[in-house]
């Protein structure tokens, strides 16, 4: 396949994608680089803790699909309760809102684990970063609790 043709394939899968998902796109890019690059420095611990194993590597990609159904469940709450607030003449102006949220969540613990992941690699680390990234995560927390009363 020629160059010019595999980036306008591209193109316009990334460009039907950015349009199915609105405003869940740019987090779930986001979302999908954080966990291949939790995947990779995971791969990059056990390879220098020599823990190297196929069925944990195929144990980890399962748990990162499955982390893109707990989305897609989230996205599909979204829509049913849209649908069903428009059908009873309320318009919240929100849109994706529990997508987002799981979303959100998501990221911020594939990042807490590429810290660990690096830590335990021997990596320097940014304690200030660490302290941001658990805020966030208890604040995003605390924002579900507020929104589950």
């Amino acid at each position: 396949m020629k160059p010019t043709m595999l980036k306008t394939a591209f193109t316009v899968v990334l460009a039907g994608l950015s349009s199915y998902f609105g405003m869940l796109t740019q987090p779930l890019l986001v979302l999908f680089f954080a966990m291949v690059l939790d995947y990779l420095t995971g791969m990059t611990k056990a390879y220098i803790f020599s823990q190297l194993s196929s069925r944990i590597g195929v144990k980890g990609i399962l748990k990162k699909l499955c982390y893109m159904a707990m989305v897609a469940v989230g996205a599909a709450v979204d829509y049913l309760l849209h649908g069903a607030l428009k059908q009873a003449g309320i318009d919240l102006h929100i849109e994706l809102f529990c997508g987002l949220l799981v979303t959100v969540w998501l990221i911020i613990n594939e990042l807490i684990s590429v810290l660990e992941n690096l830590a335990a690699i021997g990596v320097p680390g940014f304690p200030r970063l660490n302290r941001l990234l658990s805020r966030l995560k208890s604040t995003v927390n605390e924002k579900e609790d507020e929104h589950d009363t």
